[in-house]
């Protein structure tokens, strides 16, 4: 189990934002997606930042009421981003989700490029398939 690699089970294409997008235009993209959450990347496919729903949801609060646009996704982003490695286990990074919380994790490679996300529901994806595979595998054996 230890080697099921984040890689194998991680959305290649996720939604991301730039830092100059209005968030206008980041809110679009959420409902257009069905995503919560999404890497900010750079012109360079280099990870800055990442942006939630929640932090979308407080400004466009304050751009109704004010009627006008007031914030860039870089003004909301987290610039302290948790990250994930293609090659990391993903029973490891379940554990990890448990204790840091986040939901989605970029992965990213080791020039800090941005390769897709991983979320809690990848995770238990894989460990669903696994459990599946090794369940059939187990019958067969207890059969002959």
């Amino acid at each position: 189990m230890e080697s099921i690699e984040v890689q194998e089970y991680m959305n290649h294409y996720p939604v991301t934002f730039t830092a100059k997008m209005a968030i206008e235009e980041a809110s679009l993209l959420f409902l257009k997606t069905k995503q919560t959450a999404g890497p900010v990347i750079d012109d360079y496919g280099k990870l800055i930042g990442f942006l939630s729903e929640s932090d979308v949801l407080a400004k466009m609060l304050e751009t109704i009421y004010y009627n006008e646009h007031i914030a860039n996704v870089e003004d909301l982003m987290s610039k302290d981003v948790l990250t994930m490695k293609p090659n990391y286990s993903v029973i490891e990074l379940g554990q990890l989700m448990l204790q840091d919380k986040p939901k989605i994790y970029p992965v990213i490679d080791d020039n800090n490029k941005l390769l897709g996300t991983i979320s809690r529901n990848d995770v238990l994806q894989a460990i669903d398939k696994h459990l599946r595979v090794n369940i059939k595998a187990g019958k067969k054996h207890a059969a002959h």
